[in-house]
């Protein structure tokens, strides 16, 4: 991994594949709003199954806490955890009622959520519009990865375990 404050916050076409390829294999993502008091609020959300273009997309109910917090205040994070893998995207958001694009994103599961279906007035979509990630990619198996940690604390040197980038996107 890079050693913190080594980032290179210049996007390439392989950092951003690498972004769009952890988002398509993540199933969840924790979105953190800023609360009406200011506090950072975070909720699991279903990631939708889409072609990462630079905004990422979620069912959710509206009116709730986080349309409303988001109508406020549009600065948000996402992040992802994929197998060994992280994902934190910041991003800016909107609530979006787009049928077109409720038609497209509805899936089965999301009908646990809406009674009603895809014609539940409740339905809306929550875009988040991505303006920078940050990645850390896992290169070795966990035993492998166990015996650089215990080289680490003989050695004193912080373990190399993979690939940590920063992006603006």
């Amino acid at each position: 991994m890079l050693p913190v404050g080594s980032k290179d916050m210049t996007a390439n076409s392989d950092e951003i594949a690498q972004v769009a390829d952890l988002i398509a294999d993540a199933k969840t993502a924790l979105v953190t709003t800023v609360g009406p008091d200011g506090r950072l609020v975070s909720r699991p959300l279903a990631v939708l199954d889409r072609p990462f273009d630079g905004d990422l997309w979620f069912l959710t109910p509206d009116p709730s806490s986080k349309t409303e917090e988001v109508r406020v205040n549009d600065q948000v994070n996402v992040a992802m955890q994929i197998g060994n893998d992280f994902l934190s995207i910041a991003g800016t958001a909107s609530v979006s009622r787009d049928q077109t694009m409720i038609d497209e994103l509805w899936n089965r599961y999301a009908e646990a959520w809406f009674e009603g279906g895809r014609d539940d007035p409740a339905v809306a979509l929550l875009c988040v519009h991505a303006d920078s990630a940050e990645y850390w990619k896992m290169d070795d198996p966990k035993p492998v990865a166990l015996i650089k940690y215990a080289k680490a604390i003989v050695t004193g040197q912080q373990p190399d375990l993979g690939e940590n980038r920063a992006v603006d996107l």
